[in-house]
């Protein structure tokens, strides 16, 4: 265990210890396949039911399998420092504790600040790809909703809200409420639904690919890859999300780098299959920006097998759902319970869930998925994970040579070529994304730096020489 120096509790890059146990109020029950079907929950979803037709048709066209390739060797580059990090620091808050330990409180700061609006937003994002397909689903058996629920304003004529979409983000809030045990239960159930009909899609869809509609390959040139590999990078990073459960995993040493390593591992596998499906069996140019795997199947006179592809990405999707609301609401309490946000959000219910930044999460995420489209919600995701992977791949790389008799049930491979190949990918695809996003980013980062300037700054524990254990709150019984 690593005790603070006096250098490291002082000013703003003082850190937090690097210690193997921390006592929490959360409740360790989840094991190695809840996790890891936490992390598929994550990253298999809006990637293959929701961005792999828009992406294919506006940005890579069929190579839209090297979009997600390419992220993904990206984001395997940064997986594998957050799995030296999970057995090393098994506590909540994922990129925002790693940095925390490692590089200091400010980067912790930004890194956990920027999360919470990533993660919100992605979760609006997702919310309203499901919602797209509930409504395909709900026209093919012709049912006539009417058009003023069906999707936020300028979407559509008559649309003056996503309805549905609202209600998911808070449905989801309302079962991580019920607690880790039962949520991660119901999660693990609808991972392996969502993994059936993801393998049934591609083992009926392979059937009607016709290589015509695979040339050319690369339509927008390598430029387009990159720009795909931008837009679905979102959909590989899933673990991050899972990371942030270390708290309330059993032997997380152990089974967090595992679960990590797998689960990107079986969706790259899915990922590349599927897109090369989908793009094989329509042109890219025809392919639907919504609901596009339920119309491609429409498209090859399959339309009952497009309503099993429209059921399988409804649960899908609401499996990314949960796991975006947890990451974002671990983040939340960790951050909360280190003293830097106040510890009013950090106290837990009677199910051990930290009910306020849950609620928080999901009311937000319910009004930007109801109210603003998905490309505009999509624009505020991406930049703030991939600055948390260069943090985690700088800090696995510091921490390396600061403390290499640290024990690590897990190491990366071929240091420092895997965590610098992590940085310089993330740093590249943070170069593909469009100039407001930039701004979003900047405008949040400032509000960010008042918010730690006036309050905490002030507050942190690890500034007042306090131990980062326990509730700081009292504990809800309510």
């Amino acid at each position: 265990m690593e005790q603070p120096s006096r250098q490291a509790v002082s000013g703003i890059f003082r850190r937090k210890p690097i210690t193997a146990e921390v006592d929490t109020a959360l409740e360790r029950s989840i094991g190695l396949w809840q996790l890891t079907a936490i992390g598929l929950g994550a990253i298999i979803g809006a990637g293959i039911f929701a961005l792999a037709g828009p992406v294919a048709k506006a940005d890579a066209g069929p190579a839209v399998s090297l979009s997600f390739v390419l992220a993904g060797f990206a984001s395997a580059c940064a997986a594998l420092s957050y799995a030296e990090f999970g057995g090393l620091i098994p506590q909540a808050g994922s990129a925002y504790t790693y940095g925390y330990a490692v590089l200091g409180e400010v980067v912790g700061w930004f890194i956990g600040w920027d999360l919470l609006l990533e993660y919100t937003a992605i979760v609006a994002v997702v919310a309203i790809g499901v919602s797209q397909y509930i409504s395909f689903l709900l026209t093919a058996f012709g049912v006539d909703l009417p058009a003023w629920m069906l999707g936020a304003p300028g979407t559509g004529d008559g649309h003056r809200v996503d309805l549905f979409a609202i209600l998911l983000c808070l449905g989801v809030a309302w079962l991580l409420n019920r607690g880790i045990k039962t949520s991660a239960r119901i999660e693990t159930y609808l991972v392996f639904i969502k993994i059936a009909i993801v393998l049934a899609v591609i083992v009926v869809g392979v059937f009607y690919v016709r290589s015509d509609n695979l040339t050319p390959y690369v339509p927008f040139g390598f430029s387009g890859v990159a720009t795909g590999a931008a837009t679905v990078f979102f959909a590989v990073f899933g673990y991050d999300a899972m990371s942030t459960a270390a708290e309330e995993s059993k032997d997380a040493e152990r089974n967090l780098p595992k679960a990590i390593v797998l689960s990107l591992a079986i969706a790259m596998v899915l990922y590349l299959l599927a897109a090369t499906v989908l793009t094989g069996m329509v042109k890219y140019t025809h392919l639907s920006d919504t609901a596009a795997f339920s119309e491609a199947f429409s498209a090859v006179g399959r339309p009952e097998f497009a309503k099993v592809v429209a059921v399988g990405a409804i649960v899908g999707i609401i499996t990314v759902l949960f796991s975006f609301t947890l990451g974002a609401s671990r983040i939340w309490y960790s951050i909360s319970r280190d003293g830097l946000l106040p510890g009013w959000f950090a106290t837990t219910n009677r199910h051990h869930s930290p009910s306020r930044p849950v609620w928080i999460v999901g009311i937000v995420s319910a009004a930007i998925a109801g109210l603003v489209s998905i490309g505009t919600a999509a624009e505020l995701t991406n930049i703030g994970i991939l600055l948390a992977f260069v943090v985690v791949c700088a800090a696995v790389i510091v921490l390396r040579y600061r403390s290499p008799d640290l024990p690590r049930t897990f190491r990366v491979p071929l240091m420092p070529v895997v965590p610098l190949l992590g940085i310089g990918f993330s740093l590249w695809l943070t170069s593909q994304l469009m100039w407001e996003t930039w701004v979003r980013f900047a405008v949040w980062f400032l509000i960010g730096v008042v918010v730690y300037a006036l309050y905490g700054y002030r507050h942190s524990r690890v500034g007042r020489g306090e131990a980062i254990t326990g509730d700081p709150g009292r504990e809800l019984r309510g």
